[in-house]
């Protein structure tokens, strides 16, 4: 049941619970700062600046009671009556936390009050639409991610996870960083969230995320408090091969950077704002004392609980009660400098180096302020402003501006967005000679160094988890080697991926390659699959053993018919060479020679000429033998015709017909053959078809139509031979030729019929062989089957050389 409201009573005045030494000592830095400005006799000699303090005690209910206290210059607890001038507050040094910076600033904004925070860095802020008074003097935690991201880069880690706290600053910062390493191709195995409170039950949770996780590299976004409870269980389960990224917020905190906790943290990589050492700070926080004067309260909780005893008694003239009875009574005098605490601890002074920063911002602002001539000055119809009863918006206009180099050399500005220019300290926790733990600086970071050049880190000196110096490797899956391309896993992220090799063909020449590239036209792949080398070029050589076999063959061809040839010239007035029309012999064993030299145009590498020659002479040499064996063919008919009655058939067909026909018979073939080199002639190819690997040099026929033409005018004189030869195997002869013609014809028809699926099937130069072999093969059949009987019965047998014997059978069959 929801309570009533209700507005007649006065709402509970808000606690601050606990006590923030380092937060204490910021504020010391301010009055510092002040007191150092005030003594300068130059930056504002006729001017005292003052203050008034507020804490927000963290809570945002408080955040805006302060603000609205602050704009409206009315403190219920303590007025400084002593201060003249308009406004009350014309300027705001604060917030710490970008979340109290957010709510004050939206307020400040309305009035146009400039705001000064040293230490929020929500990249939110940097809105002047949303925010047009504020400004900082630490970088935008946008720096940082991109920092951090390019460390991350730097040291090739692909495989990350990351954990912040559940608030403003962590989310917009890992939500930043997250982005940025993707771009970079960077994936992350787990992404966790710490509550503002957590469950111990929450605390498990992720640190049993971190132990199954394989990635070994963990950047943490989160405060020192946030992390206390964490960092304890990681410890406490001995949790050792991590490497830690800390963000600003904890990489130089000495709460954590402890010897208990060194074997888990040990090797921390973080980055923290610049230091700045600052003489006689220390000798200022040694001086505060306690006191019971008037807006005093905080100096004197800082005493109690820095002693651990109570002022006067347990209700103190503070106003708290945290004091117990049994708590001794301060005495004022005690020693600050034999205390151990982070208050007067001042190695690392960072956030407090930028409290330092933005008070001389604002002091510079009034410098300028209250050095403008009289009628050259920024406002309307020139004037300056009045020193005495300035507005905040007045020196909001000289905050926009300032630009000036401090004690230590730094120079200070802000940009459009009321961000200075970021850097930061790359730290690294390592182990001290003592024992002890340090924090050293191994890096620097410059977002105003060139593109690349930003991120500066020595190696060397930077020790890693577990105390190794070597860098430790955190991916997903190792990089794909040269020759091989990497190949994504189904519903992983694109860090996690398989190396699968390269096709044929391709290559891929880095490692991590994500395509193969196809090789070009004249180059193939290597067995690595990682260049591209030039293909394996392939002819019929006559360097092959081949080569040479099928060139002896040919020349052994063409030299036994030149030796048939003179067996037949020296014999020619023998009645079987004459019985075998000596002209068409003669022209058939010419024809011959010409088959077996043509086979030797198809070896060697194939050139524009030899493509023409090697086509047209087989077309026209085979042509020339088929014409003379049909000849012969028609001759053999003629003269058994002619024994017959009233037969007068062989008159029509003598030697001057004979020659005719082989002629016109060749003569049509070179026809076809010229009509064929004027249309589409042969030319060398390289064909990449049948052997992607393999170049393989060969003849293209140009124009097929052209080159079916040849073989089937060539199959047609064969198959009139056949048809001829077939009629006349059964005429009375002893020696009847018209049988081995038979025989001749048919090996010829039989060799080029199976010559067509052997060629079709024969890769590379093979094709070219089973040519030649088929021009061989017939070759040796035509010679053969003509000419090896009369050879036989010439050489052999010169007792049947005889007209007698020729004719015997004839005469057997007049008796």
């Amino acid at each position: 049941m929801m309570p009533e409201l209700s507005y007649k009573t006065k709402p509970e005045l808000l606690q601050c619970e606990g006590f923030n030494f380092r937060t204490f000592r910021w504020l010391q830095m301010m009055i510092f700062t002040i007191e150092e400005i005030n003594k300068d006799q130059t930056l504002l000699p006729s001017i005292r600046l003052g203050y008034s303090i507020y804490d927000n005690c963290r809570k945002v209910p408080q955040a805006v009671r302060a603000a609205v206290t602050l704009l409206n210059g009315v403190d219920n607890i303590f007025k400084n009556y002593k201060c003249t001038g308009s406004p009350p507050i014309p300027a705001i040094v604060g917030d710490a936390r970008s979340t109290q910076s957010i709510i004050t600033g939206r307020i400040a904004g309305r009035f146009r009050i400039p705001m000064v925070s040293y230490s929020s860095s929500c990249p939110c802020l940097s809105n002047k639409l949303e925010f047009p008074t504020f400004f900082r003097t630490i970088p935008s935690d946008s720096f940082q991610a991109k920092a951090m991201a390019q460390l991350v880069k730097h040291f090739g880690w692909t495989w990350i996870g990351s954990i912040a706290t559940q608030d403003d600053y962590g989310q917009y910062l890992v939500q930043l960083f997250n982005e940025q390493v993707q771009n970079y191709g960077v994936c992350l195995a787990f992404t966790e969230a710490i509550p503002k409170l957590p469950s111990r039950q929450k605390i498990l949770q992720i640190v049993d995320t971190i132990k199954k996780s394989t990635a070994k590299v963990i950047v943490l976004f989160a405060g020192v408090g946030d992390i206390i409870s964490l960092a304890s269980e990681v410890v406490h389960q001995n949790i050792t091969n991590k490497q830690w990224i800390a963000s600003e917020t904890w990489s130089t905190a000495a709460l954590l950077a402890t010897k208990q906790n060194f074997r888990s943290f040990g090797g921390t990589i973080g980055f923290a704002f610049r230091k700045g050492e600052i003489p006689q700070f220390k000798q200022f926080l040694l001086k505060v004392r306690p006191s019971s004067a008037p807006g005093n309260s905080l100096v004197n909780r800082f005493w109690e609980k820095l002693f651990g005893c109570t002022l006067n008694s347990p209700a103190n003239t503070t106003g708290h009660t945290t004091a117990t009875i049994s708590e001794p009574i301060c005495t004022g005098q005690e020693d600050i400098e034999k205390t151990d605490s982070v208050y007067s601890d001042v190695s690392q002074l960072r956030v407090s180096y930028n409290v330092y920063k933005a008070v001389y911002a604002i002091a510079h602002a009034l410098h300028n302020l209250v050095i403008c001539e009289p009628d050259k000055g920024p406002f309307l119809n020139n004037t300056c402003a009045n020193i005495s009863h300035f507005e905040p918006w007045q020196l909001l206009h000289y905050l926009k501006e300032v630009s000036f180099t401090n004690n230590f050399g730094e120079k200070v500005h802000f940009d459009e967005n009321g961000d200075p220019t970021a850097s930061y300290d790359i730290m690294n926790w390592q182990m001290d000679a003592d024992g002890s733990v340090k924090i050293a600086t191994v890096g620097l970071f410059d977002a105003s160094a060139a593109p690349g050049q930003e991120l500066v880190i020595d190696e060397s000196i930077v020790i890693w988890s577990d105390g190794q110096t070597k860098i430790p490797s955190s991916i997903c899956s190792e990089s794909c080697p040269r020759g091989t391309r990497k190949a994504a896993r189904k519903g992983e992220p694109t860090c996690c991926f398989d190396c699968l090799q390269c096709a044929e063909g391709k290559m891929s020449n880095k490692t991590d390659s994500i395509h193969c590239l196809t090789c070009p036209t004249d180059y193939w792949s290597n067995q690595e699959r990682d260049q591209c080398v030039l293909k394996e070029i392939e002819f019929l050589s006559f360097e092959d053993l081949l080569g040479i076999i099928l060139t002896a063959t040919a020349l052994f061809g063409a030299g036994i018919t030149i030796l048939i040839l003179s067996i037949f010239i020296h014999y020619r007035n023998t009645p079987v060479v004459r019985a075998n029309n000596i002209e068409l012999s003669f022209l058939l064993l010419i024809s011959l020679v010409l088959c077996f030299l043509c086979s030797l145009t198809f070896i060697g590498q194939p050139t524009v000429w030899s493509c023409i020659l090697r086509h047209t002479l087989f077309g026209v040499s085979f042509a020339l033998c088929i014409s003379c064996i049909l000849g012969k063919t028609i001759v053999v008919l003629m003269v058994f015709s002619a024994t017959l009655p009233n037969n007068n058939m062989m008159k029509y067909f003598g030697p001057l017909q004979q020659r005719a026909s082989v002629f016109i018979c060749t003569f049509l073939q070179v026809i076809i053959c010229i009509l064929w080199l004027a249309t589409s002639p042969p030319f060398p190819v390289k064909n990449t078809k049948y052997q992607s690997a393999k170049i393989i040099l060969e003849c293209d026929v140009g124009s097929v139509t052209a080159f079916c033409c040849v073989l089937g005018y060539i199959g047609l004189l064969a198959a009139i031979s056949v048809v001829l030869a077939f009629l006349a195997r059964k005429l009375p002869d002893n020696f009847n030729e018209a049988k081995f013609i038979t025989f001749s014809m048919l090996i010829f028809s039989a060799v080029w019929i199976t010559f067509i699926p052997a060629y079709i099937s024969s890769p590379g130069k093979y094709t070219v062989a089973v040519e030649i072999f088929a021009i061989l093969s017939s070759s040796f059949g035509l010679a053969t089957c003509n000419f090896a009987p009369k050879c036989y019965i010439i050489l052999l047998k010169p007792d049947q050389n005889t007209k007698k014997h020729v004719m015997g059978r004839e005469a057997m069959a007049s008796t």
